[in-house]
C-alpha cells in the first residue's frame, strides 16, 4: 500500500475520533500543543507523522496508538 494512502487513512481515523468528541481542529490542536495548520495537514493525509506525534494525537483523543491504527485499518 502506498504511503499517501496510509497517511490518508490514519488522518481520516483521527478526524472521526476528534469530531466524535465535538472538538474543532483548532481547539484540539491547542489541547495537544500543535499548530492548527499542521494538525489539519495530518488529518488530510498530507504529513508523514512520527510515532511521537501519533502518540500525542492519540493521547489527546483519549485512545491508544493501537486504537488509531485499528480505526485506520493499518
Amino acid at each position: 500500500m502506498e504511503a499517501a494512502t496510509l497517511q490518508k487513512r490514519l488522518g481520516s481515523a483521527m478526524r472521526e475520533r476528534r469530531t466524535a468528541l465535538d472538538r474543532s481542529q483548532e481547539s484540539f490542536a491547542d489541547l495537544i500543543k500543535m499548530h492548527r495548520a499542521y494538525y489539519s495537514a495530518i488529518e488530510r493525509g498530507e504529513r508523514n507523522i512520527t510515532l511521537h506525534t501519533m502518540y500525542r494525537v492519540a493521547r489527546g483523543l483519549g485512545v491508544s496508538v493501537k486504537d488509531l491504527m485499528e480505526d485506520a485499518r493499518l
